[in-house]
This record gives structure tokens, C-alpha cells and sequence, in this order.
């Protein structure tokens, strides 16, 4: 396939999801890809509400903190 002549068609072709591999002399060259779609990111606090978090949370058992040396 010659890429200058066929570019919308690669362009559909990647659009659809395809990687498309251009080749000169028989040799790959460079491939097309489909970019990644953006993110929305929702902003901070968009869990609120949603996670519940322990009041003990941070507790850990006495003999696990005396392994960890967290024992006064």
C-alpha cells in the first residue's frame, strides 16, 4: 500500500482501532496508531460519599505494631 495515495484510508483504518504498519522496500518503517482516548477526570471529591473509611483505620493490632517497633 502506498501511504502518501492512502492516507485517509489508513487514517479510517486506525480510527476503527486498527494498527496499521507502513512498509518501504518490503521493510516495516513505521506503524499507526490509535491515540488513547483522553480521561475525564471528575476533579477531587468525586468519591465522597462513596468510600467509607474506618474510625479505627489506622489502628493496627498491639503484635503487629510491637513487631513493627510502634509500641511506647
Amino acid at each position: 500500500m502506498h501511504a502518501k495515495t492512502h492516507l485517509s484510508r489508513i487514517l479510517e483504518q486506525v480510527a476503527t482501532g486498527e494498527e496499521v504498519v507502513i512498509s518501504k522496500a518490503g521493510e516495516p518503517v513505521a506503524k499507526v496508531v490509535p491515540l488513547r482516548p483522553k480521561v475525564k477526570r471528575t476533579g477531587r471529591g468525586s468519591l465522597r460519599g462513596r468510600v467509607h473509611i474506618p474510625d479505627d483505620f489506622d489502628d493496627l493490632p498491639d503484635d503487629l505494631a510491637d513487631a513493627f517497633g510502634m509500641l511506647r
